[in-house]
């Protein structure tokens, strides 16, 4: 934004817990405001900065060197910018950790002592850390906001659990079941040494297409499909599917379904090429063990969306619009530097947040 000077900023993200602080100056939103109301229970300012300050370091390090420095105000969606869409994220999943520390109890599900321990022994090495402007400028002058999150998060993810604990996690070869095919793709643009594509003519799609009726017919009776494309001066690829895949093409993978191990299909055309493939399995171990787990997650998914949004729905929510305009990307950016920090078991143990104030 013209007339603004961005000011350098360190943010320290604890280990394994993955939570952001950053030393900066910066003005300080009003924590104590109460920006949402979840069944009763207030949702702090300060909570709410806290979190989104840290979903800011998240997009602010992967895209904003590609996006720039008016990236929070650029439109995303029709009449959405970026920073409406995190910020809209960040309340959706605020009121939901709320519905589930509510619900806890149903499942039997508390911190116990040891994440407890962590939780206050992450907060306190946070504070530690980072300057005092910085902690003001996420919202965490002390300890008790980084560790309501915390433990926010830490229920959020027992709840999880517990909710979807009884899920069926069996899951059959024949429900799960992956095929495995080898392919040769004839395509109809190729690639000029300076990078530039060319699209052939239709005469000279005709010519390819005769050629790779003629790669259909040798590689039917070729013993190693592979081997033959290679010496066909061809590359052949290795892809996994099932009836409902469409890599890498639909008709294609429509063709391939229909063979018994060991076939090759004919030509196959699609709006980019030609294609030519072998079926080397119909149930790819390692690919159908992948598809099981798969099946069980979304399982898992469906359980938990199912519970979660019937709290949701009969849940009495209401945002503070004022006190969450408060919280403004644009004035306070925030970005995760990695540091090298890694132990002797080559596990990360924190790394650091750079974050930048703008002001005029």
């Amino acid at each position: 934004m013209k007339g603004l000077k961005r000011k350098a900023a360190v943010l320290t993200v604890a280990a394994s817990l993955a939570v952001g602080s950053m030393t900066a100056c910066g003005g300080a939103v009003p924590a104590d405001d109460v920006v949402m109301k979840v069944n009763g229970e207030e949702v702090s300012l300060g909570v709410a900065n806290f979190y989104a300050r840290y979903q800011q370091a998240q997009m602010e390090t992967s895209y904003g060197s590609m996006l720039g420095e008016d990236m929070w105000s650029q439109e995303l969606s029709e009449g959405k910018t970026y920073e409406d869409s995190v910020k809209d994220s960040v309340i959706e999943d605020l009121q939901m950790m709320y519905l589930l520390k509510e619900h806890a109890k149903e499942y039997n599900v508390s911190l116990t002592d040891e994440e407890t321990k962590k939780i206050e022994e992450t907060a306190k090495a946070f504070e530690e850390n980072n300057t005092q402007a910085g902690k003001e400028a996420v919202s965490a002058q002390d300890t008790a906001t980084v560790e309501e999150f915390l433990e926010l998060l830490t229920i959020r993810q027992k709840m999880y659990d517990a909710i979807t604990k009884d899920v069926d996690t069996n899951v059959t070869d024949e429900e799960a079941a992956q095929k495995s095919m080898q392919y040769v793709e004839f395509a109809f643009s190729t690639t000029n040494e300076d990078g530039s594509t060319k699209t052939l003519s239709d005469e000279e799609k005709t010519k390819l297409k005769e050629t790779a009726q003629s790669f259909a017919a040798n590689a039917k009776t070729a013993g190693d499909f592979a081997s033959y494309a290679s010496g066909a001066g061809y590359e052949a690829k290795t892809q996994t599917f099932d009836a409902e895949s469409t890599t890498p093409n639909s008709e294609l993978v429509k063709a391939a379904d229909a063979l018994k191990e060991g076939e090759v299909t004919g030509v196959v055309e699609s709006a980019n090429g030609y294609y030519v493939a072998k079926v080397t399995s119909l149930l790819d171990r390692e690919a159908t063990d992948t598809e099981k787990e798969s099946i069980v997650n979304q399982r898992k998914s469906d359980k938990y969306t199912e519970v979660t949004d019937g709290w949701k729905k009969d849940a009495d929510i209401s945002v503070d619009k004022g006190a969450w305009k408060k919280v403004d990307f644009e004035k306070q950016g925030v970005t995760v530097k990695q540091e090298d920090t890694t132990n002797q078991e080559g596990t990360t143990e924190n790394s650091t947040t750079e974050g930048t104030d703008t002001a005029q």
